[in-house]
């Protein structure tokens, strides 16, 4: 694919069509959740929360790695079953990520639909997440995002968004594949989504995590970046070989050729 438009190639890259480079990817991505689910007391967060008859919103869901990382690293063990809704503007998302709950998430309605399109009706949740998902969110309609899922969380309930800061390789990486290889609409950093989020008049607590990923396989580097641009169309050594681009993979490449790659999530707590 060659437009700019990086929703566009996103949701693409969400399609069945687009497995192959999802499972890439997640060769060193499933990482990114094992962090997160280690980051906080989870049961203890989940628990206050939970009643009968509560509900979670995931945003942006993807294809079901948060929950799987929460259900493998958490003992959930007796938690009320959870009223699990998944929003995703890709319908393949969406029934992904539903085949990968388990009990105490029983997936309930299927959203397919962007959070800042999600209708009124949708709110009240003791949950409300997004986790490494907003990265696409054209930054026009960042503003209205942030006001709906501010929106969509009940009075004390729980609301987290985590999501790469500037520093970060996801960031990093996709500027300076803008800048060398083609020109596309910006990632959105969680910088700009926590300035958002107070916009819409919440109390954003922000916490942070750092971490590296890496592997000496080049064809599992390449689909991971490939993923990361959302552009199989691209090989490795071109990237290697891309202006910018090429300077920043050389900083991230040891002698030997294995590639580590610097991770700093912002948890985004409300």
């Amino acid at each position: 694919m060659t437009t700019g438009d990086t929703a566009a190639r996103s949701l693409e890259h969400w399609s069945e069509a687009g497995r192959t480079g999802m499972e890439a990817f997640y060769a060193l991505a499933t990482e990114d959740y094992r962090q997160l689910a280690l980051a906080a007391d989870w049961r203890t967060l989940l628990a206050e929360r939970a009643h009968e008859g509560w509900s979670l919103l995931d945003v942006a869901c993807g294809s079901g790695k948060w929950p799987t990382a929460l259900l493998r690293h958490v003992d959930l063990a007796g938690l009320p079953d959870v009223a699990y809704d998944l929003l995703d503007p890709s319908e393949f998302s969406v029934r992904e990520a539903g085949g990968a709950l388990r009990p105490p998430f029983v997936a309930r309605h299927e959203l397919v639909t962007t959070l800042q399109d999600l209708a009124p009706e949708h709110t009240a949740y003791d949950v409300v997440w997004a986790t490494h998902a907003l990265y696409a969110l054209p930054p026009a309609e960042l503003d209205a995002a942030a006001e709906r899922f501010v929106a969509a969380i009940a009075p004390g309930g729980l609301g987290l968004v985590a999501q790469a800061t500037a520093a970060s390789h996801y960031l990093v990486f996709y500027d300076a594949f803008r800048a060398g290889v083609r020109d596309a609409t910006p990632y959105t950093t969680a910088e700009q989504v926590r300035d958002a989020l107070a916009g819409a008049g919440a109390d954003v607590r922000e916490q942070r995590v750092r971490y590296r990923t890496g592997t000496g396989d080049r064809a599992v580097v390449e689909g991971f970046l490939q993923r990361c641009a959302f552009d199989t169309g691209v090989s490795l050594e071109e990237m290697e070989a891309a202006p910018v681009l090429g300077d920043y993979l050389a900083s991230c490449r040891d002698s030997a050729g294995s590639y580590t790659f610097e991770h700093e999530a912002a948890l985004l707590w409300l």
